[in-house]
């Protein structure tokens, strides 16, 4: 995630020295997985959506977002957009297995007017309070139920827990032409469906978006097709619910094809026309993290231009805000490749909980740098100059990047302090080895929610080394560490 305004961000933090379009088979080990290990079997109609299975935990920091008395397994969201009413009509279909008896469910949920709602086709009572659907319905632990919402209202966001300058509400959001876009992490799904909205509880999707001819609706997942004036999309692989997003607007599409013959579509507004010889570029980004990282996590790429300061690495779709290509051809390259980096490093491979937000943005700022170095000559000097003295700021400010402050989401210590770990790992290992254990850490487990635990596990044993107490120091000194030096060959 890259959550923030590029200025600030690269402001700043400094760092360090340092064919087929379909995506790999889901793989049997590593962390927890969507088919978690010693997980119950799903039959009949719900075993279409085992690859949605999960182990969903409560958060540490945002204990009130979420449930782990639920897993949701798939989402199918019918939606339709009116710019003049400014009203979010919605049928959500949520498969969903309880992990506990319990005489009710809840998901998170903004109080839109609900017009039904059903429990295995009967009508179900429910209600919204204090951002929580919930349904009266007695259920028994790993017996799956299919839920189905019907709701319209005015979209309202939600605040983002951070201090920072360029924060701004999470959630679907209005813009000034009457159109929609979400930015939502770590939280904010909720404003346009109802989600168990944590990272852990990952879950398949299919969208569906109705807008008034001439508009487009966009959304993260593979394109599927147009009827009328629908827009369809389908993520057959887990999505966690902050990488989702949503947009609907007076959109053009630019298509190309990336590597691999993998489509990439780009979605963007007339306003934006000026900008097409940056938007051209992301097939050639993409190619550059396949060399270096390994195949693209998923059949299909692409980014949308939105009304917004920031950008998001929203799932197979990079929510771009239009500040972005404003800032110049540089700027623009290192916020793009960011957030495709996390296509492999947060989507494909996604935290546990948002204590490790250091395990999305520490890699992605890192691979943001590689490219910066390779692109734009930034010199090892250059940054191992700044970063250090960065560093030693932002761990004085803000803490180490294993120890988040709840109301501090964000901040740039996970970025910069978690790249820096990387860094360290990067030259004690070489090229070679960094770049074995880079692409093996996303395609050995591909599709997971990983740890802390088994990051460190995973590079011990690929590796070959123990880099326990390199990796802890670095993720829990209040201090800059010392530097390292490479591993003898």
């Amino acid at each position: 995630m890259r959550y923030r305004s590029t200025v600030a961000v690269l402001a700043s933090m400094t760092l360090l020295a340092g064919c087929t379009a379909d995506p790999p088979a889901a793989p049997t080990k590593g962390g927890t997985s969507a088919t978690p290990s010693g997980a119950p079997t799903l039959s009949g109609p719900y075993a279409a959506f085992a690859a949605g299975m999960s182990k969903p935990v409560v958060d540490p920091l945002y204990p009130e977002r979420g449930t782990d008395a639920v897993d949701v397994l798939h989402y199918g969201l019918d939606l339709d957009w009116s710019p003049t009413k400014r009203t979010l009509t919605g049928t959500a279909t949520v498969h969903l297995r309880p992990t506990r008896d319990a005489s009710s469910v809840s998901l998170d949920f903004t109080p839109y007017t609900l017009d039904t709602v059903t429990v295995d086709g009967t009508s179900a009572k429910a209600a919204v309070t204090h951002e929580k659907l919930v349904v009266e319905t007695p259920v028994r632990a790993d017996v799956p139920i299919t839920v189905v919402v019907g709701y319209h209202g005015k979209p309202s966001t939600t605040p983002m827990p951070s201090k920072r300058g360029d924060a701004h509400p999470l959630g679907l959001t209005v813009d000034s032409e009457g159109g929609i876009w979400t930015m939502q992490e770590p939280f904010g799904a909720f404003t346009w469906y109802p989600a168990n909205e944590h990272p852990s509880d990952e879950a398949l999707y299919d969208i569906a978006i109705t807008a008034p001819k001439g508009w487009t609706g966009v959304a993260s997942g593979t394109p599927v097709g147009q009827s009328g004036t629908t827009f369809t999309y389908r993520s057959t692989v887990p999505v966690a619910s902050y990488a989702t997003t949503l947009a609907v607007g007076r959109y053009k599409k630019l298509a190309a094809t990336g590597p691999r013959g993998i489509p990439v579509t780009t979605w963007y507004r007339a306003k934006d026309t000026r900008y097409l010889p940056m938007l051209k570029r992301s097939p050639g980004f993409l190619t550059w993290l396949e060399e270096r990282f390994g195949p693209y996590p998923f059949d299909s790429a692409g980014l949308v231009m939105v009304e917004s300061g920031s950008a998001m690495e929203t799932q197979q779709m990079v929510t771009l805000g239009e500040v972005q290509p404003q800032r110049g051809d540089r700027m623009f390259d290192l916020t793009t490749v960011h957030e495709y980096a996390h296509h492999w490093f947060g989507d494909a491979v996604t935290l546990t909980d948002w204590r490790d937000m250091w395990l999305n943005e520490g890699w992605a700022l890192y691979v943001q740098k590689l490219y910066e170095q390779d692109k734009y000559g930034l010199s090892d000097a250059e940054l191992v100059a700044s970063s250090r003295q960065r560093d030693g700021e932002l761990r004085r400010e803000y803490g180490p990047p294993s120890k988040p402050d709840p109301a501090e989401f964000g901040a740039t210590n996970v970025y910069t302090c978690g790249a820096a770990m990387l860094r360290q790992l990067h030259q004690a290992l070489g090229d070679e080895r960094f770049f074995d254990l880079a692409r093996g850490w996303v395609q050995e487990n591909l599709h997971t929610q990983q740890t802390r635990a088994s990051f460190t596990a995973y590079v011990n044993k690929k590796t070959g080394h123990d880099f326990t107490a390199l990796i802890d120091t670095w993720l829990d000194s209040p201090t800059t560490p010392p530097e390292t030096g490479p591993l003898a060959r």
